[in-house]
């Protein structure tokens, strides 16, 4: 992926439960969570200020939604950004329990 900033990758971290998003090679968020029997519960998201106002966190919230839905897994939105960025795409709503 790019963007105005760079080269986006998002690599998910299994060992370390988090998405993380890296910036030309520097990391510029993060994705956290946990799994749950069938779910994956989505605690904290954070894009270093930096990297603020570039859509970047719009970009990983996708990402994770897109891979939680594609491995079968429940969303659990626990972490507002998130909630938020549901509430704003519907298209997840059949796969999201809202806490």
């Amino acid at each position: 992926m790019t963007a105005e900033a760079g080269v986006v990758e998002i690599t998910r971290l299994d060992e370390r439960h988090r998405y993380e998003l890296v910036v030309d090679g520097a990391r510029a968020g993060f994705a956290q969570y946990r799994d749950e029997p069938g779910k994956v519960v989505f605690t904290h998201t954070v894009i270093k200020p930096e990297y603020e106002g570039r859509g970047l966190g719009s970009r990983l919230a996708r990402h994770v939604l897109d891979d939680a839905v594609a491995r079968g897994e429940r969303i659990v939105p626990e972490c507002p950004f998130i909630a938020a960025y549901l509430r704003r795409h519907d298209e997840y709503e059949s796969s999201v329990d809202w806490p």
